[in-house]
């Protein structure tokens, strides 16, 4: 048996920022991009992993949630506390370069973890914390 990942979620409070930033900037792929009742879900992943995608979708949708509940889900996410995705790349050093250049919110410069992994860390346009790895 063997047990994949096809999709992971993370909130988004600005589609057109948000595709920017995950297509234009990341390089990713637009798989879906999906309206329902003024919402916008986004479908986005590395082109050379077809059977990965982030499901970029709006915050707190459901309907069985409280404004009160949807008000602390937004404070969360603006906050950077509520969504993050851990991504990898051969080449930290560029990609780095390359999101900074874009005006993304750096958080962390390319570090030696003291665990043993190199990487640096970004929010999106949402907020959501996007950690890089360096793999060889």
């Amino acid at each position: 048996m063997n047990i994949t990942i096809q999709y992971t979620f993370l909130p988004q409070t600005d589609p057109d920022a948000t595709l920017a930033f995950y297509r234009d900037t990341l390089g990713f792929e637009l798989r879906k991009d999906v309206g329902y009742e003024g919402m916008r879900w986004l479908t986005v992943g590395p082109p050379h992993q077809p059977g990965t995608s982030i499901v970029l979708h709006p915050p707190a949708a459901d309907p069985g949630i409280t404004d009160e509940e949807r008000q602390t889900i937004l404070e969360l996410i603006a906050k950077g506390s509520y969504g993050a995705v851990t991504l990898a790349t051969d080449d930290l050093d560029g990609l780095f370069e390359r999101l900074e250049a874009s005006g993304a919110e750096v958080i962390q410069e390319p570090t030696q973890q003291p665990y043993g992994v190199r990487d640096c860390a970004f929010r999106d346009p949402s907020g959501n914390l996007i950690r890089i790895d360096e793999v060889s």
